[in-house]
């Protein structure tokens, strides 16, 4: 009923070797595995060239990361400077209008207190 070489599958119906063309239908088998094979073969490939590509991104974005964080240490630095230049002037224009009422206050009390 079943040869040795194929195990029993009862949902393909048995033939003879001569009548089902066995030499025939081995290589037709053989030819899809080879198909397979080559398939594979070609993902593996791609799966690998991917893998660089991955391996680009990480280092591309490692790149961005020490960039941005040295961006963000700058800025900082940048905010520091300008709100102590922004205190210094405050503090200069506050003088000067307290020293100007000074100017003008203390001569008028004077005046008025002889």
């Amino acid at each position: 009923m079943s040869s040795t070489n194929t195990p029993y599958d009862p949902y393909v119906p048995y033939d003879s070797p001569s009548a089902s063309g066995g030499p025939s239908r081995t290589a037709e088998i053989q030819a899809q595995l080879d198909d397979t094979v080559n398939i594979m073969n070609d993902n593996i490939n791609k799966v690998t060239v991917r893998g660089g590509h991955i391996s680009d991104l990480r280092d591309k974005t490692d790149n961005l990361v020490v960039s941005a964080q040295g961006f963000r240490r700058g800025a900082n630095q940048t905010r520091r400077s300008m709100w102590c230049k922004d205190m210094k002037m405050r503090v200069c224009l506050i003088g000067g209008v307290v020293i100007l009422l000074i100017v003008i206050i203390v001569p008028v009390v004077l005046h008025f207190a002889r």
